[in-house]
């Protein structure tokens, strides 16, 4: 599957996965608002074996097609 990826303007470290660029119909309204403007970052290949360095994969995928989108929130301070 092939991801497009932006980063939120007003959340740093937040990004939002999507299957189609520019689509974020499948996106919560009250998400987008509270994310700001999201940026376009980048667009990779997604197949299963893929290992991401923050995120399961089995769980982007299922996200992107189930829902529309991915969240990819920081990871907590330690």
């Amino acid at each position: 599957m092939h991801c497009y990826v932006y980063h939120s303007s007003r959340r740093p470290g937040t990004y939002v996965y999507l299957p189609r660029r520019d689509d974020f119909a499948g996106v919560p309204q009250a998400l987008l608002d509270a994310l700001g403007r999201l940026e376009f970052a980048l667009a990779f290949d997604l197949p299963p074996e893929r290992r991401l360095a923050q995120e399961d994969t089995a769980t982007v995928l299922a996200n992107l097609e189930s829902k529309g989108f991915h969240l990819q929130l920081p990871p907590p301070e330690e």
